[in-house]
């Protein structure tokens, strides 16, 4: 037979699951009142914000890959230049 007690004990970390579990709670209850039902944050718009970032992320690396290889190109044909130059 097993001797386990029917009512579990009520202990600190319960109490403290119970406070945050309320309080998550209030600040949800708290969100759809203030921000509005249609604006709250959801973890499909939390992803799309994601996938936009990371497109603007790679649009911003794109066009300073351009501005180094411009600048790699100018140089490269100063350098030609100055080769070309007869030496007086």
């Amino acid at each position: 037979m097993s001797t386990a007690d029917p009512t579990p004990a009520v202990g600190l970390t319960t109490i403290s699951r119970t406070v945050a579990s309320l309080a998550v709670g209030v600040v949800h209850t708290l969100e759809r009142a203030v921000v509005g039902e249609g604006r709250m944050r959801t973890a499909r718009g939390n992803a799309w914000e994601a996938v936009c970032a990371d497109r603007a992320r790679a649009d911003r690396r794109a066009e300073l890959d351009r501005l180094v290889a411009e600048l790699a190109a100018a140089r490269a044909a100063a350098r030609r230049q100055r080769e070309e130059q007869p030496v007086s």
